[in-house]
């Protein structure tokens, strides 16, 4: 489990900390902010791209194998990252890191749920999770502190060291998965006609932008509107960080106790959390606290949607999985993207939080549908059964 995590670490703190270093990036490269927040979008791109075509190609590669290959293909992408010498050829760079992102963690989800005893999958899959949120902690402060202090350039040297060091955890502590059951492309390829599997990616895509779209702005957030110091900043990504931890865990436990009353009450409090925090920004205590909760939100539904799709996929679970996180990266793309509109149409840096809390509302809708829908089939079936 800690080998796997630690693969959760790296992916973590790559994802999140080009958006701490957001104005050192812009900066070296003379591009406006939004125009750098871009770089977010193409690692998010990446993710949504490479996690159905690796997870679905790969249908018959040994899991353990597997995990080896698409940690070794993120270090790679991270150090080209490191020597990219303009803001096209690290936009490419970023796009390369996320291709391993989704398979990784899907495959890596199924590993951790195929060990855990029974009634304990949701925290087995949190426990995987829970590196990606201690990246927040530890992994994003840190690389952040070290960019700002020695430039943006060395905070994915950090990154590709970490990828590099899960290969090798990968190889001597996680074994051979033989739990996992190797299907083939066709089979895989089979979730993505089930309705339930796509309105659920659907609901993540969306209601976890808003979380995104303040994010990937916060230090000219905190800065600006709060009137924080720049040397504070790494601290709030760390409260950050350790409301993810938190999250992760209360969501990993919740989601035992009821998959679709978790993912409710993740997407609910995202909504009151984001709206309260356009008041709460101008104020760095306030600001802060607000930062841990909207990190505690939104990581809290990341193992409730995990685990409702490995159970709606049926026999499609790797791809299902994966692709749990190419919609995250879809909502970090979008989020992303939004909030880099309304800051540029002069709206100020807690517009992004009106829109957050906007996708939050259309996620809680859209998931009230899909589980409409799904009673709705559960109950045709029984009557079919019956007559």
């Amino acid at each position: 489990m800690l080998a796997l995590a630690l693969g959760g670490f790296g992916i973590g703190t790559t994802e999140f900390v080009t958006m701490g270093l957001l104005p050192d990036i812009a900066g070296a490269l003379k591009v406006s902010e939004p125009a750098a927040g871009h770089l977010v979008s193409a690692y998010a791109l990446g993710v949504v791209i490479g996690a159905p075509v690796i997870a679905a190609l790969s249908a018959r590669v040994p899991r353990k194998r597997l995990l080896m290959v698409l940690m070794a293909a993120f270090t790679l992408g991270n150090a080209a990252s490191v020597i990219a010498p303009s803001y096209g050829t690290l936009m490419a760079a970023r796009f390369v890191s996320g291709l391993p992102h989704g398979a990784y963690f899907g495959v890596a989800s199924l590993a951790a749920a195929s060990l855990a005893p029974v009634g304990q999958r949701a925290k087995a899959v949190a426990a995987v999770m829970l590196g990606l949120s201690a990246a927040n902690v530890v992994g994003v402060p840190s690389a952040t502190w070290l960019g700002q202090h020695l430039g943006w350039r060395d905070a994915f040297v950090v990154v590709a060291v970490i990828g590099a060091a899960t290969v090798v955890a990968i190889a001597r502590f996680v074994p051979e998965l033989h739990g996992i059951r190797i299907t083939d492309p066709r089979t895989e390829l089979g979730a993505l006609r089930r309705p339930q599997v796509l309105l659920t990616l659907v609901v993540g895509a969306v209601g976890f932008g808003g979380m995104f779209a303040v994010y990937t702005y916060i230090t000219t957030t905190l800065t600006d509107v709060s009137g924080m110091p720049l040397g504070a900043v790494p601290i709030v990504l760390a409260l950050f960080g350790l409301g993810m931890v938190a999250g992760n865990i209360a969501g990993g436990v919740l989601t035992d106790r009821g998959v679709t009353r978790a993912v409710f009450a993740s997407l609910i409090s995202m909504v009151v959390i984001l709206a309260v925090f356009v008041a709460a920004a101008h104020n760095p205590i306030t600001a802060a606290i607000g930062a841990f909760l909207i990190g505690a939100s939104g990581a809290s539904l990341a193992p409730a949607l995990q685990t409702r799709l490995m159970d709606v996929a049926h026999d499609a679970q790797t791809l299902a999985a994966a692709l749990n996180h190419a919609a995250l990266n879809i909502a970090n793309a979008a989020g992303a993207w939004l909030g880099g509109l309304v800051i540029a149409a002069g709206l100020g840096y807690t517009a992004p939080a009106v829109v957050g809390a906007g996708l939050a509302i259309v996620g809680v809708l859209l998931f009230t549908a899909t589980v409409a829908i799904a009673r709705r089939s559960s109950a045709r079936a029984e009557l079919a059964v019956v007559g």
